[in-house]
């Protein structure tokens, strides 16, 4: 690891606990099935209006090759939560087994060094109705069903993986309108309790968090606000639709009105830390849990149909979707605002990891990191202490793809098909460099076949792709 000469904001940010200075609050924003493309500040579309997520990237650091663990919702928050690859315990999609219950959240290792934590939104880290394994073993009596359904699962039985279970003090837990919460939006507290609440759910859950702000400014807290949009079920208020008026597809419409609440409720947390005195010390985390789902053709379905379909988010310049290790999969926005301990300004090239999230912020609250973290503090690398990458490689593996990137080039692995692409070129994943580079390729692959050997299912998939196919054939079949 190499040291660079340390700057005032890097000495800084090493020595903040040293002379007295309060620890940072954090909040971590995660949003859902939300492209690349649909931020303002990454410059890709003209439709967007995020102004206040805008103003956390020019007043902290945007990522351009931010990365999330998994291209689907489970995976993807348990990797965030954990600080580890989702695959080592067995989540490895939506359809395997819950987030196992001695497996130790971040905000846990807070919570005991002192942090009040709360948390508003989708979880979704608790047995669901796909998950065939965990249901065959913990509900015999249903076993031999051929299908199920959510109501099949006991709430009784959901309740350990909940967040008051989970490292959560307060909670104002549900991502559309079925609520656990101990307190209310008023502030008061509540005995734990669920019920039905009313009005718009981003709304709510922007109000569940500059509420928790209200209630905790005076002692440091960590907040997880999992806003559920713009996953479908698409909805949105005339206040925010009217925004986007003209000619465009339905469903891009009703994506942005879900992003424009979005940024408003950015908006409404920034005023709230600043009424304090608190806003130049809280770190927030702004990264989407996956790339957008275009089901290939970007059909502007009715949004009275209730499978799946186009979210009307994108995912420009990027290839693929939701579900692809491609770059459109898991390549997402990606924002780290800390006013009183990083640049302004900064646009950081070199890849991170969502499971840098737990590291920097434990590291930032003197926590001593588990040595079973995957992901690093990346303070030291964005304020120039450490002139190094993060890390050597970044890994993935998804249903029967498996993919790996080290410095600008990525090996993909879906199935018995195999690609090598230089990322940083205009070009990125519409060349397949294998017959050019094949010795970096099989560097490449073995160091991931190393890694796939020490998960909880070990190895990557050599056959013909199953659920990936109808993705690859269309956006790789040129390659």
């Amino acid at each position: 690891m190499k040291i660079k000469s340390i700057s005032f904001i890097a000495l800084l940010s090493i020595t903040l606990f040293s002379f007295g200075q309060e620890q940072p609050n954090f909040i971590v924003i995660f949003t859902d099935d939300h492209g690349y493309a649909d931020i303002g500040a990454n410059g890709q579309v003209a439709d967007i209006k995020t102004p206040n997520i805008d103003a956390l990237a020019s007043n902290g650091v945007r990522f351009t090759s931010g990365y999330i663990t998994a291209p689907q919702c489970i995976p993807s928050r348990a990797g965030l939560l954990s600080g580890r690859y989702q695959q080592r315990f067995g989540v490895d999609h939506n359809g395997t087994i819950p987030m196992p219950l001695e497996e130790k959240l971040f905000p846990a290792y807070l919570q005991e060094a002192g942090y009040v934590t709360g948390m508003t939104g989708k979880w979704h880290l608790e047995p669901n109705h796909v998950q065939h394994e965990w249901i065959k073993k913990n509900l015999p009596e249903i076993a031999d069903q051929n299908s199920y359904v959510p109501s099949d699962i006991p709430r009784n039985m959901k309740m350990p993986y909940y967040p008051p279970s989970k490292g959560f003090d307060e909670y104002y837990y549900g991502p559309m309108y079925n609520i656990l919460a101990n307190y209310e939006l008023s502030g008061n507290d509540l005995d734990q309790q669920w019920f039905e609440e009313t009005g718009y759910r981003l709304d709510n859950q922007t109000k569940a968090a500059t509420t928790f702000i209200e209630r905790n400014h005076d002692k440091p807290f960590f907040f997880y606000l999992p806003y559920y949009a713009p996953h479908v079920p698409l909805e949105a208020t005339e206040k925010y639709l009217s925004r986007f008026p003209g000619d465009m597809p339905e469903r891009r419409r009703y994506c942005l009105a879900m992003l424009s609440a979005i940024d408003d409720g950015i908006g409404k947390l920034k005023t709230t830390l600043k009424s304090y005195g608190i806003a130049d010390n809280t770190v927030i985390f702004f990264i989407s849990d996956n790339g957008a789902p275009l089901k290939i053709y970007k059909e502007d379905k009715t949004l009275a149909f209730k499978g799946g379909a186009w979210n009307g988010s994108l995912n420009t310049p990027f290839v693929g979707e939701k579900g692809m290790l491609s770059e459109g999969g898991i390549r997402v926005p990606f924002i780290i605002n800390w006013p009183a301990g990083l640049k302004k300004g900064l646009v950081y090239e070199t890849p991170v990891t969502s499971l840098d999230v737990a590291a920097t912020c434990l590291s930032l609250a003197e926590v001593d990191l588990p040595k079973k973290f995957d992901g690093v503090n990346l303070i030291p690398y964005l304020n120039d202490v450490i002139e190094d990458s993060p890390h050597e490689a970044l890994y993935w593996r998804f249903w029967d793809q498996s993919a790996i990137r080290m410095g600008n080039f990525k090996f993909l692995k879906a199935g018995n098909r195999e690609y090598l692409f230089d990322v940083s070129t205009e070009e990125h994943e519409n060349k397949n460099l294998i017959h050019d580079h094949p010795r970096k390729a099989k560097l490449m692959k073995d160091k991931l076949l190393k890694w796939a050997s020490e998960l909880h299912i070990k190895g990557v998939s050599d056959t013909e792709i199953k659920n990936e196919k109808i993705w690859y054939d269309h956006y790789f079949q040129n390659n």
